[in-house]
């Protein structure tokens, strides 16, 4: 089984954005002499505590301080950006890093309504129009616009020996499909999502047409803690999820609060079934344990390869969670 790594940046209480981004490329070195298979990062627009607003300038970072992972973004929102421009740049980091460049597609604002509205004009207009972007970009990504297009006379330069992989990132039925009629690669996002991804799997895999890629190819990702005991990850666990209460009561301004301060934080009542739903979404426990449910979910959904989030207060946390699970698996 392939493992790899999503990587939202995560800003801890104590750290600067500039520490937390160093940290991200930490991990991608450590995942890359791990054996880790591929390093995402994500876009995100003025989330407190997550420092990457763009993919694109993390990437060349971390891809000129590691040598062989696949690197890439998790995902490019591309209802804010002119295909062209994605494709120019995505084309450009698989000159410099050939063999290396996934180009993930999303279609999430990224960010509150302000901030879409700050970043791009009719974003919902665009949101519909998704379908016809992704082709578009998938044309000068692959260098192949239908003859006579207005397109076909102009390329995404420079042409990379290697195309950068496209990828699209969803949660239903519908993106896979699209992913499926593009003849692309896609990754059901476990983690962010309440449904069975056993249908929207199939029905990627039943449709698939050849494009990009010749036979279907999928990621599942997950968020995850491991830790050398269930009760030290079960602890780990506590900051990412009050963080995540923090937030959507608008108090997480100040980052991943420490262990010491989570378990302090004063939970409403409504709060604690969020936990217990957030936690159902997770997997924490020991390397065994851990091993076991991402074996169970590679085997149950039949995905070539499971992406690993994990979020912790402390950055050593979070390797050794990679570590221990790699240790296991790898």
């Amino acid at each position: 089984m392939k493992l790899s790594i999503l990587d939202q940046a995560p800003i801890s209480a104590n750290q600067t954005a500039k520490e937390a981004l160093e940290e991200s490329v930490l991990l991608a070195q450590t995942a890359e002499n791990l054996g880790y298979t591929r390093f995402w990062i994500a876009e995100h627009h003025d989330i407190p505590g997550l420092a990457c607003p763009a993919p694109e300038v993390m990437l060349p970072y971390i891809g000129a301080r590691t040598s062989k992972i696949r690197i890439g973004s998790g995902a490019v929102l591309l209802p804010h950006y002119k295909p062209y421009k994605v494709a120019e740049l995505y084309n450009l980091l698989a000159t410099l890093f050939p063999g290396r460049i996934d180009v993930g597609i999303g279609r999430a604002p990224g960010g509150s309504a302000e901030v879409t509205n700050a970043l791009s004009d009719n974003f919902l207009q665009n949101v519909w129009k998704l379908p016809e972007s992704l082709k578009e970009l998938l044309h000068f990504v692959n260098h192949e616009h239908p003859e006579g297009s207005e397109l076909a006379k102009i390329k995404a330069a420079p042409l990379p020996d290697v195309r950068p992989e496209p990828w699209l990132l969803g949660t239903s039925e519908k993106s896979a499909r699209l992913a499926a009629d593009y003849g692309i690669a896609y990754a059901f996002g476990l983690f962010m999502s309440d449904k069975d991804p056993q249908d929207i799997l199939q029905v990627y895999y039943d449709s698939f047409k050849p494009g990009s890629i010749k036979s279907p190819q999928t990621i599942l990702t997950v968020s995850a803690i491991c830790a050398k005991t269930t009760e030290q990850a079960e602890e780990i666990a506590l900051s990412s999820l009050i963080w995540s209460i923090q937030q959507g009561n608008g108090e997480g301004s100040s980052g991943v609060p420490s262990i010491e301060d989570a378990k302090e934080y004063k939970l409403e009542e409504e709060d604690y079934k969020t936990v217990e739903d957030m936690k159902r979404k997770m997997i924490i426990g020991d390397p065994k344990q851990v091993k076991e449910r991402l074996l169970d979910l590679h085997k149950k959904y039949n995905a070539d390869e499971i992406m690993i989030l994990t979020i912790t207060y402390s950055p050593e946390d979070r390797i050794k969670s990679y570590e221990l699970i790699a240790g296991e698996i790898l």
